[in-house]
């Protein structure tokens, strides 16, 4: 099973770079971020085309997230129903071929010292306590998304560059710390361990081209699924061309069955 993440910073304005990509990388599940639609404007008819279920939740302003699934697509869950969601549509949830996935977009932050940072911290907190509630991590699960965390300073480009800044704060990352320990394992670090393994570069300044990112989209998945991991991939190639998301898609790769 191939489970991939994208933020795709506008489904609108990108909707055929992405049915393109699904036609090469050929994921069974795609968890997709920052839709900016309604649900009523999602397309899901061209993904049903390419042979894909949806479930999508947005309210056509900003965020916006979506699981799409070609290995089925029940028991979807939208929001935590409860004082998180006034963060906008950032979580929704389907179990596809046998494992649980989620699709997160965690809040940006914006600055240290405001209160969408500790709006930030709080949703994660949110998102362990419903991992908790609504699943067990002894089965297979992934949250899968833009958390706009980078994990370690391995994960950015220059450290020094960054302090006081959000993404790399000690509380986002003891946050992040605290979810995996719920009984998450970041998949791609099961197959990479090198620095400077980016999946966001800021559009500004030729960014991308200079080496100058993050890797704050993560597939963090249950030790079952880790057991069976089998290949990674930071699709740089979905990155280049012609008006494209500043994301990567990250891909993972399990043996299950």
């Amino acid at each position: 099973m191939r489970i991939a993440t994208w933020n795709v910073n506008s489904l609108k304005a990108r909707l055929p770079r992405v049915e393109e990509w699904l036609e090469y990388a050929r994921p069974d599940v795609l968890c997709i971020q920052e839709t900016k639609l309604a649900d009523s404007a999602f397309p899901a008819m061209a993904f049903s085309a390419l042979g894909y279920e949806s479930a999508h939740h947005g309210d056509g302003r900003w965020n916006g997230v979506a699981v799409l699934s070609r290995v089925g697509l029940e028991d979807v869950a939208a929001g935590f129903g409860g004082p998180a969601d006034s963060e906008g549509p950032r979580l929704v949830a389907a179990t596809c071929g046998g494992v649980r996935v989620h699709s997160v977009y965690v809040p940006n932050g914006r600055s240290v010292d405001s209160e969408h940072y500790v709006a930030k911290l709080a949703w994660l907190g949110e998102l362990r306590g419903l991992l908790e509630a609504t699943c067990s991590a002894g089965d297979p699960v992934a949250v899968c998304g833009d958390f706009n965390v980078a994990p370690e300073d391995r994960d950015v480009w220059d450290p020094a560059a960054l302090v006081g800044e959000t993404h790399v704060t000690e509380a986002e990352r003891v946050a992040l710390a605290a979810l995996q320990g719920w009984g998450l394992v970041d998949a791609f670090r099961l197959r990479y361990q090198e620095d400077r393994l980016f999946t966001w570069w800021d559009y500004r300044a030729g960014n991308f081209h200079k080496g100058i990112g993050m890797r704050i989209d993560l597939v963090l998945v249950t030790e079952v699924l880790a057991q069976r991991c089998v290949g990674a991939l930071i699709d740089r190639n979905a990155r280049k061309g012609q008006q494209p998301s500043d994301h990567a898609p990250v891909l993972v790769d399990f043996e299950v069955g």
